[in-house]
């Protein structure tokens, strides 16, 4: 057992790792090819391919009549998306943030957040809601490709010379192929570690509920967090980030959507995810905006600032579960003191950028 825990583990990490490495290669050729940018192709393709565990489990899961799972799962990815897989990449090198992303597909991250938020209040996402939601992620894809179309259109028309590769259809079957390629081995890659994980802490007397608080929220995240960290190790910020807030604004419209759709009568919202964590999940995707417009740039300083919220979220996950009695002092000092502050903090330097006379350009 033992052995066969060490070997899932292991195989499963450098199936991430390989997975992540040929997904950015393959996604980043095949934008050139089609006349995209990295950054739709990241939000769409990329995007899809990583939510693929979060489909998979939390539709399992809405077909078994376990939705407490189901959105427990899109709310923590969507979380772990920002906080955990944004703060490692900026860690590791500072991430560049492109204007599209900012006007763009921040808002539209938030405003999918607010409606999960609106059409949970009666206590259910009803499957007419998830249809709705369906829609609205196919228009969102729809509406990327063609902008971005449009763009490169316009650019081509401008030149004097065009010395962009032209698309054929062998090179774009290899680079499709190259990105199914690296999203299997992501997915495959992301189901051993969390297995091998998840049998370490059992052999190490670790409770249930721990594991479901700390291994299996990120687990589902991994995917993201390998395409991510290494699309900013190669200098590709805007597939690091396309890839995180794509999966995130797909988690809603598309995971949640599909939820409610086939199960037939909807998913039920409970309350205690009305009252704390869909408003975090909330919280976390407005931030993105000042600090994203703040030097067009997710600094290491703000990628230290988010690893040290998702701990600060992970813990009070934690002391909560057990009903600790520092819970109370815990919440006030967090909530009641360390969030405004830095929500005011953050807020000022937005501000200041957007007073320049001219603001940084990505």
């Amino acid at each position: 057992m033992n052995l066969l825990t060490a070997a899932l583990f292991v195989a499963g990490f450098f199936l991430l790792i390989i997975g992540a490495d040929v997904l950015v290669r393959g996604a980043s050729r095949l934008a050139v090819s089609i006349g995209v940018t990295p950054l739709v192709v990241a939000q769409t393709v990329v995007a899809y391919g990583t939510s693929a565990p979060e489909l998979a489990v939390s539709i399992r899961s809405s077909l078994a009549n376990q939705s407490d799972i189901a959105v427990g799962n899109i709310i923590g990815s969507n979380i772990s998306n920002i906080l955990l897989v944004l703060g490692i990449t900026a860690m590791i090198r500072p991430i560049g943030v492109s204007k599209e992303l900012v006007k763009f597909s921040v808002p539209v991250m938030i405003v999918a957040s607010i409606a999960m938020l609106v059409m949970g209040l009666d206590g259910t996402l009803s499957r007419a809601e998830g249809i709705l939601l369906l829609a609205a992620a196919l228009l969102y894809s729809v509406y990327c490709i063609v902008q971005s179309r449009r763009a490169s259109a316009s650019v081509s028309e401008g030149d004097e010379l065009d010395e962009s590769p032209k698309f054929t259809w062998s090179a774009g079957s290899s680079q499709l192929a190259m990105v199914a390629i690296g999203i299997a081995l992501l997915v495959l890659g992301a189901t051993w570690l969390v297995d091998g994980a998840v049998m370490f802490a059992r052999l190490l007397g670790v409770s249930e509920l721990l594991i479901g608080l700390t291994i299996i929220a990120v687990g589902t995240s991994l995917p993201e967090i390998a395409t991510s960290i290494l699309a900013g190790a190669r200098g590709k910020p805007d597939i690091a980030l396309g890839n995180a807030i794509g999966s995130n604004i797909f988690n809603i419209l598309l995971v949640l959507g599909a939820c409610a759709t086939v199960t037939g009568v909807g998913v039920p919202i409970q309350s205690a995810a009305l009252r704390f964590d869909i408003p975090v999940m909330l919280a976390v995707a407005a931030v993105c905006l000042p600090i994203f417009y703040t030097g067009m740039s997710v600094a290491r300083w703000e990628g230290a600032l988010f690893l040290g919220y998702y701990a600060a979220y992970v813990l009070y996950l934690i002391l909560q579960a057990n009903e600790h009695d520092a819970l109370d002092t815990y919440s006030t000092i967090l909530f009641g003191y360390l969030a405004p502050l830095t929500l005011l903090t953050l807020g000022g330097l937005a501000a200041r950028s957007w007073m320049r006379p001219n603001p940084p350009a990505s």
